[in-house]
């Protein structure tokens, strides 16, 4: 993804000058409204944001990606489950979730959100070798 790469908001006053949103807080607002979402236990990493969060820097855009696209704004979540949950009523909860919150904080729409179950967690603590084994 180019680094330099915005979404510009709409101008309601043009003296005011623009709003650009980076695709990396898109990143934020999602992972953390996914978090939120009761039945996700963890949100899936890269090999590089493991290693920072060793470091004690969090990855708050942890298990998001953004695309930005002639079509609009796709998001694909990456998400581990809690053991015993229904996993596609939770995974209709995190789009929900996503978009409002999106809506709330950027009003921007998103085209589409996706949500791909990569995990179940049963008690205990999460496998960090599982957070980090892709990068997405």
């Amino acid at each position: 993804m180019n680094e330099y790469q915005t979404f510009e908001m709409e101008e309601k006053d043009a003296n005011l000058g623009k709003v650009e949103i980076s695709p990396e807080v898109i990143e934020v607002i999602s992972s953390l409204a996914a978090t939120e979402v009761e039945g996700v236990s963890a949100m899936r990493g890269n090999f590089a944001s493991g290693v920072v969060e060793r470091f004690g820097k969090k990855s708050l855009g942890k298990g998001v990606k953004v695309e930005l696209s002639e079509e609009g704004i796709n998001i694909d979540v990456f998400v581990t489950m809690s053991f015993g949950v229904s996993i596609p009523d939770t995974a209709e909860k995190i789009q929900e979730n996503i978009r409002h919150t999106l809506h709330t904080m950027t009003a921007l729409e998103p085209n589409r959100i996706d949500v791909h179950v990569v995990g179940v967690q049963f008690e205990g603590k999460v496998n960090p070798a599982m957070e980090e084994d892709q990068e997405y």
